[in-house]
């Protein structure tokens, strides 16, 4: 009796140290935990449900293609559901096989790995989850070693349970996958997905997913533009995982592994894409503007940068591909021509007038505009030492239109080279709505940083202005079939200058001191019929319809206005243009439509400024005189060379010493203007022929025009102008003006 009490006893003991020696480790985990919980500096609920993430800024177009991106990480977050099958199963598979039963810590996982460690076995796996993962990543941690590690740790356990409570499965897949740094500027899945294989996060094949899964384990080790046997080894690692869990067959498996791995690499850079010099002036002038005049809820201002704005804007991305593939297709062409005619130079690129203590100014002037001046000089390099620097050849990359040709030069002669080509700003918009479709501001944004379409970039019009000067004239009631003497003109000046008499271009002869029609004289450009008209209506009055059509530009008001010495941009001039086709009404030029923040919330809608600038009437009458220039004018190659027989208006400039060419075209549906010419106005063609409007400028508008209408998925017409409602007083038909006026001169409209 004794014997059994003492060993019941001895049980008694047993069980109670049994339960203390069991329940003591999780009492103490318990109370640990407790004491993170309590005394750590854990995230609530807030910093939870809204993780603070970097976003970029996207560039929409109209037909919803992502021109591009501006960032500090180039990620923008997708939904579970826009993200391939083949992806989760890879991640899970291979990175957490038991997520779907946890709550955010795997305890088995974490016992492996924790045996494993004492085993010293790299064979055993990793014990973190996908949600512990994500927990790190949202909320880093410092470089820790020791006791701190392992209370950072139990952090993180804690933050992988509450990330379980506040968010699904699918939503804690999406985050980790929107969140992961795949390097090279591929942050989260949607960018991993453009830049290593150029699609979209939905249409990643199953090796494509491998090889992007394959990258959480370490991405720069598994870098697959990099280390592509590497990452190649890894993805079919992730494959095999694949396989276990069931996610693929053995014959899947097999024949997965033996495919090569293919990338379609296009690394993230603001020159490449679509329209750079367009989204550069988004990012560098509006938007810095917008975000300074805008202001979060919060007070504080929007970030383009981190922010994950989506600008919607109204560049079509067909009609953008197209012009940009016109000016690359004319330029190569032209550039080759004035290369050729460089060799008649002694001082090429620069005309044989230049000297060489103005050249040597000319590429000092370059030479202080440039990059690697400001570095110098911010670094305290003295004037002396920059020459040197800048005199001293060293290897470098040059563009050129058929090739990036690696050389060896000196900064100066580089500046000499760049001096040599021929630039161009093109712009193109819908007359109606004041949407712009596409905008090409240089040859190359990463070489040629200067936009040539907007305000900043200003250079003489040439005849392209005279338009302005007509329509005063039809506003007054002329009609188009009214006739002029084509006879020198002269206009009193100042006190004390001599009269200003301008004379035609040579090549007008044969018509000079007869009556010609105002048709005719746009047409041919004559520069006596300018000269008279604006002796008739004043300088001034050509300014003031000018800025009623758009133009901000200074334009001082002097008679040689006429000719076209106002220096404009081709964004004005484009808008102001459009005015002819818009009945009479100028719209501001549109390039964006809405902002809305990364939650779809629109912040700003835009709509155009109008201004009615005459009658519909007007508008039609000058358009039928702009139709002069395309049938029988200077602009007649559009038809006999490029074959396109649609009605269309138009007018050339050319600029003295041919040091600009331009073109403005107008359809129905599109007006489009273009300039061309160097960076230097002591750069150009010797010749008008090479150098005038209709050769530098005009062939890219044409280019442009074949292949928008070559497209039978963008609606533009091949019809005329829409004629008013209201009948058309002035005669327009100039037979019939003649008898009316019982005129017996000579009739010389080439368009009847």
């Amino acid at each position: 009796m004794v014997k059994e009490k003492e060993d019941n006893k001895k049980k008694k003991r047993f069980i109670i140290w049994f339960w203390i020696l069991f329940t003591m480790p999780m009492i103490s985990l318990l109370l640990f935990v407790l004491g993170v919980r309590l005394f750590a500096d854990l995230p609530d609920t807030e910093a939870l449900q809204n993780p603070k993430t970097n976003l970029a800024t996207e560039v929409f177009s109209s037909d919803m293609k992502v021109l591009g991106k501006f960032f500090a990480e180039n990620r923008t977050n997708v939904k579970f559901k826009d993200i391939s099958p083949n992806v989760v199963n890879a991640l899970v598979a291979t990175e957490d096989a038991r997520f779907y039963s946890h709550s955010g810590v795997d305890i088995r996982a974490l016992g492996r790995a924790v045996f494993g460690a004492l085993r010293h076995s790299e064979s055993s796996g990793g014990g973190s989850t996908i949600t512990q993962q994500l927990a790190k990543m949202l909320f880093p941690r410092e470089d820790l070693h020791g006791f701190k590690l392992v209370i950072r740790k139990f952090k993180e356990w804690i933050i992988a349970v509450k990330l379980e409570r506040e968010y699904t499965k699918q939503e804690i897949i999406a985050m980790y996958l929107n969140k992961f740094d795949f390097v090279n500027n591929a942050v989260g899945i949607k960018s991993a997905a453009e830049i290593y294989f150029g699609t979209t996060p939905d249409s990643l094949r199953i090796e494509q997913a491998a090889v992007l899964v394959g990258m959480a384990k370490n991405p720069s080790m598994f870098n697959p533009n990099r280390f592509k046997l590497k990452s190649e080894g890894r993805r079919n690692t992730v494959l095999q995982q694949m396989n276990k869990y069931g996610y693929l067959t053995n014959a899947q498996l097999d024949s997965l592994q033996k495919i090569p791995l293919v990338l379609s690499f296009h690394p993230a850079d603001h020159n490449d894409g679509m329209a750079p010099y367009f989204r550069e002036y988004i990012r560098d002038v509006f938007m810095k503007k917008w975000c300074e005049e805008n202001l979060k809820p919060d007070g504080s201002k929007y970030d383009v940068y981190r922010d994950g704005l989506k600008l919607y804007t109204t560049i079509d991305s067909r009609l953008q591909r197209y012009a940009e593939e016109a000016v690359t297709e004319h330029l190569t062409e032209l550039q080759a021509s004035f290369d050729k005619d460089c060799k008649q130079k002694k001082n090429a690129p620069f005309a044989y007038n230049v000297s060489k203590a103005e050249i040597k100014d000319i590429l000092h002037q370059g030479m202080k505009r440039s990059e690697r001046y400001r570095v110098l000089k911010k670094g305290g390099a003295s004037d002396e030492e920059i020459e040197k620097i800048f005199s001293t050849p060293i290897a470098m990359s040059i563009f050129s239109w058929k090739r990036i040709i690696d050389t060896v030069m000196s900064p100066f002669d580089s500046i000499k080279y760049y001096k040599g080509f021929l630039q161009t700003g093109f712009m193109s918009m819908e007359p109606q709505t004041g949407y712009i479709k596409a905008w090409v501001g240089g040859n190359s944004h990463k070489y040629f940083q200067y936009d040539h379409v907007q305000i900043g970039h200003s250079r003489q019009v040439g005849s392209t202005f005279k338009p302005f000067i007509y329509a005063l004239a039809i506003q007054e009631g002329y009609s188009p079939c009214y006739k002029l003497p084509n006879v020198r003109t002269c206009i009193d000046m100042p006190e004390g200058q001599p009269a200003w008499c301008p004379d035609n271009s040579s090549g007008d002869e044969k018509l000079e001191g007869r009556p010609v029609t105002l048709r005719y004289a746009l047409a041919h450009s004559l520069n006596y019929i300018s000269a008279y008209l604006i002796k008739q209506f004043s300088p001034q009055a050509v300014v003031t319809l000018a800025r009623k059509m758009g133009i901000v530009s200074p334009i001082e008001a002097v008679p040689s206005i006429c000719l076209g010495t106002p220096e404009i941009s081709v964004f004005e001039m484009t808008g102001a243009n459009a005015t002819f086709a818009n009945k009479g009404t100028w719209i501001q030029p549109t390039f964006i439509t809405r902002i809305e923040d990364k939650n779809g919330k629109v912040l700003a809608d835009f709509n155009p400024k109008t201004e009615e600038v005459m009658s519909e009437e007007k508008a039609y009458i000058m358009l039928q005189l702009m139709k002069g220039v395309v049938t029988s004018g200077t602009g007649a190659r559009l038809r006999f060379r490029y074959k396109l027989e649609n009605p269309m208006a138009g007018k050339t400039g050319t600029t003295q010493n041919n040091s600009d060419g331009w073109f403005m075209g107008i359809t129905p549906d599109l007006v489009s203007g273009c300039w061309v010419g160097a960076e230097d106005r002591s750069v150009h063609f010797n010749s008008t022929d090479q150098g005038q409007g209709a050769s530098m400028a005009l062939p890219i508008f044409a280019k442009y025009m074949q292949k928008v209408y070559a497209d039978k998925t963008i609606k533009i017409s091949k019809g005329d102008f829409e004629k008013p409602a209201k009948k058309i007083e002035i005669e327009m038909n100039c037979d019939k003006y003649d008898k009316e006026t019982e005129s017996g001169e000579e009739k010389f409209n080439e368009e009847e």
